[in-house]
């Protein structure tokens, strides 16, 4: 029977360079609400010999996501999920970025749950802002409240973003709720296990794609020079790493995060220590 990989923002850079991997010997579905960049991708994937179908499906509507897995189910038996669908601080206002990020990764993770087959893996997008966000600003208590009341728990989100001021409160929404997803991959991992699932998350640094490039005067351009590798990650860099994630050779790994951002988190740390070892011995 055929198998196939579902990619949500498949149309993006890093979704497109995925695809061409997993797409070597299964099928791909893309997911994105962006139609004629979906068309683009499925165009370009086609050229090479790759199966592809795509679908036009927002992730912060539940019922088109099960909708989408439905359609994948009809495609071939689901191997993986690699969800990849998300915005960045630039994309719009802090219940915006928390909606797609946080609820659009329930809802997919969620639907995956009530439908994979046995020994399907789903692969999250987190972000290294994720591992960079200090823990007593993370509002980790509420996170359960997804899984119980969508609405308080969005609610509580937005009352934790408050602590920034009005403009850099995208990026403190964008943060956290990357936080949750790296949560939600790790605490749900023995829930998905008992239906023989795995659920892992990855965490990108800043990667050379259209997204990626929009926090470049936010920040992200100074991070990149800071880092251990002084140079934006590349789409395939992390499309192998997804790639690896979702396959059967990965099937020891789960519930935990894997940060790939060229050193940026590493680098950060190791100079803010010696940045306070210095103070001290002054």
């Amino acid at each position: 029977m055929t198998r196939v990989t579902v990619i949500t923002g498949g149309a993006g850079g890093m979704g497109q360079a995925t695809a061409k991997v997993v797409g070597q010997d299964q099928a791909v579905l893309l997911a994105d609400v962006r139609q004629e960049r979906l068309d683009a991708a499925a165009a370009t994937l086609s050229e090479l010999g790759i199966a592809v179908t795509t679908v036009n499906a927002d992730v912060t509507d539940r019922e088109a996501v099960d909708g989408l897995l439905k359609t994948a189910a009809e495609v071939g038996a689901i191997a993986a999920v690699i969800h990849a669908a998300g915005v960045s601080p630039s994309m719009g206002d802090a219940e915006y970025v928390m909606r797609t990020n946080a609820l659009g990764t329930l809802h997919v993770n969620e639907a995956f749950f009530a439908t994979a087959p046995e020994g399907a893996a789903i692969v999250n997008v987190a972000s290294m802002a994720a591992h960079l966000l200090p823990e007593e600003i993370i509002p980790t208590q509420h996170f359960p409240l997804a899984l119980q009341d969508q609405d308080r728990f969005l609610t509580e989100m937005l009352a934790a973003c408050t602590l920034a001021p009005e403009e850099m409160r995208s990026g403190l929404a964008y943060a956290i709720s990357k936080a949750f997803v790296k949560w939600y991959s790790s605490s749900q991992a023995e829930r998905f296990n008992g239906r023989g699932l795995r659920i892992v998350s990855v965490s990108p640094g800043s990667i050379d794609t259209e997204m990626g490039r929009l926090e470049e005067q936010a920040g992200a351009g100074a991070m990149v020079a800071d880092a251990a590798v002084p140079r934006w990650g590349k789409p395939e860099e992390m499309a192998d790493l997804l790639a690896y994630c979702a396959s059967d050779r990965a099937g020891y790994l789960t519930g935990t995060d894997i940060l790939n951002d060229g050193g940026v988190v590493a680098s950060m740390r190791e100079r803010a220590r010696l940045s306070q070892a210095n103070s001290s011995s002054v």
